[in-house]
């Protein structure tokens, strides 16, 4: 086997596909684990950083606080806990440039397939780059391209939108040269997207700021800066401090969802009441800030230091709840009669979802339908060899997860050499019945969940939420569980060390 690391290897040991918080991560463990190992991460597109790259629009930052969004081997030193989308592409471009990963980067190279073959024991990769196909070969295929599809975002079929003379912007792809001084802007969306667009565009010049939604969600606003881990940062060094507050915001963020899925009706009366404190008074919340489903069966929404809020408090954001019936030359009539000026519409109403970055995978010459799998502790498919996937927690930081599959699969790695194995597969189990992926109940995720693997009605087929639970279970769990069925190679590899 090549010893090559990047360049013009045609064989690895792993290949990583996807440069974003989760690819890097899963290099930098790999790296750690075993720094003999041959690898590469393939990046469809021209630069790190994945969703934090992609997304340019105003304000543009992490729902989730950077000590857990934070990978684990790597503290987050800045005093803002709440941190702007810049400043996490940096702090993702910085861990892959402090231990050379960026080396093993193969940009504009988009996976278009997966073969695996059980006589030689590996993928075949079929990728494009540059308009050309080829093939790379590996014993190890880790997906960590996210489930965000990034050549399209979601915008329903508005009636007359052809006839609006304004722009009109998804915040996906946010112009360059956007121009919003001075002009009346609509944006539509009342989730993270939203709540953190209007703020931003209302202290930035324009003459009016609408919130457009259809029904509202749960905002909670949390301080921009966590006194506690500054506190600590000062008195017990950065790594300690860190690893502390990591625990201690993982505590918070579960007992606040624990809560809710347990507690709805005491949760939506706490929300509610902070809610009513941060609005003028005589507000009326129970239209514009009361949802009609429980505290986290969504995506709870955050804002730092009450920012949606304080624009709307301080008149430079109004929030109308009301449905579209079309639009106009001049801009939005809805279905209450009400006409709502604008120059320009921003259309944040979600994201498509792509199930393991739209890759083509089959075994042995069976191709796979992804619908009709299950996934194996939320990072594997039963019946499919050698192959993992990051899916994060959609009720706490995505890197959470990431952190503890690139582990596990570190873990993996490490038994199939010590027993002398080159592959291994979870073995599915006809008794145990299909249930969703996601057991979620946002728009994005419901529009997607048909072409998603699916997950089991008990462990090890069932994906956790519970990062608690998870670290016991990957960390520190047995690797052969009865499920997983491991081989020898059919013929005689010589293997990195």
């Amino acid at each position: 086997m090549t010893t090559d690391f990047g360049g013009n290897a045609a064989h690895f040991d792993v290949l990583i596909v996807g440069a974003g918080l989760s690819g890097i991560g899963a290099a930098r463990t790999l790296q750690q684990a075993f720094p003999h190992r041959t690898f590469a991460i393939l990046e469809a597109r021209d630069d790190i950083g994945g969703t934090w790259d992609l997304f340019r629009y105003p304000g543009v930052r992490s729902d989730s606080d950077m000590h857990t969004l934070g990978y684990r081997f790597r503290p987050w030193t800045d005093a803002k806990s709440i941190a702007d989308g810049p400043s996490i592409l940096q702090y993702v471009r910085d861990t892959a440039a402090e231990t050379g990963i960026q080396e093993r980067i193969r940009f504009g190279h988009k996976v278009i397939g997966a073969a695996w073959s059980s006589d030689e024991g590996r993928w075949t990769v079929e990728v494009e780059h540059e308009g050309a196909r080829s093939t790379l070969t590996c014993q190890f295929l880790y997906l960590c391209s996210g489930y965000y599809r990034y050549d399209q975002g979601y915008t329903p079929d508005f009636a007359g939108i052809e006839d609006f003379a304004g722009q009109v912007v998804h915040p996906q792809f946010w112009p360059e040269d956007l121009d919003y001084t001075g002009k009346r802007v609509v944006v539509i969306g009342s989730g993270a997207t939203a709540v953190t667009l209007v703020p931003a565009l209302a202290g930035s010049g324009a003459a009016a700021v609408t919130m457009l939604q259809r029904s509202p969600t749960y905002v909670l606003t949390a301080p921009m800066e966590d006194p506690i881990a500054n506190w600590l940062r000062t008195r017990l060094g950065s790594r300690r401090a860190y690893a502390i507050t990591r625990w201690k915001n993982v505590a918070i963020s579960t007992l606040i969802y624990q809560l809710s899925q347990r507690r709805p009706e005491m949760m939506r009366e706490f929300i509610r009441k902070q809610t009513v404190k941060q609005l003028p008074e005589g507000y009326d919340v129970d239209i514009h800030f009361k949802p009609a489903y429980g505290p986290w069966d969504q995506r709870l929404c955050l804002v730092p230091d009450s920012d949606l809020f304080r624009a709307i408090s301080n008149g430079s954001a109004t929030v109308v709840t009301d449905r579209i019936d079309r639009f106009t030359a001049g801009g939005i009539t809805l279905e209450s009669g009400t006409e709502l000026p604008a120059d320009i519409v921003v259309t944040a109403t979600g994201l498509q979802l792509l199930a393991l970055g739209g890759i083509e995978l089959s075994v042995d010459g069976r191709e796979i339908s992804l619908p009709e799998t299950m996934a194996y502790k939320g990072m594997m498919l039963g019946g499919i060899p050698n192959l993992a996937f990051t899916i994060g927690y959609t009720n706490a930081s995505w890197t959470l997860k990431a952190d503890l599959v690139s582990e596990f699969v570190c873990r993996l790695l490490r038994y199939l050499d010590d027993h002398g194995y080159d592959h291994f597969t979870p073995r599915p189990d006809p008794s145990v019945s299909g249930k969703p992926l996601l057991d979620f109940q946002a728009g994005y995720v419901l529009r997607a969940l048909d072409r998603f693997p699916k997950a089991g009605s008990r462990a090890p087929w069932r994906l956790g939420m519970n990062y608690a639970q998870d670290v016991l279970t990957l960390r520190f769990g047995r690797i052969e569980d009865g499920t997983m069925r491991f081989g020898k190679p059919a013929r005689q590899l010589t293997l990195t060390p």
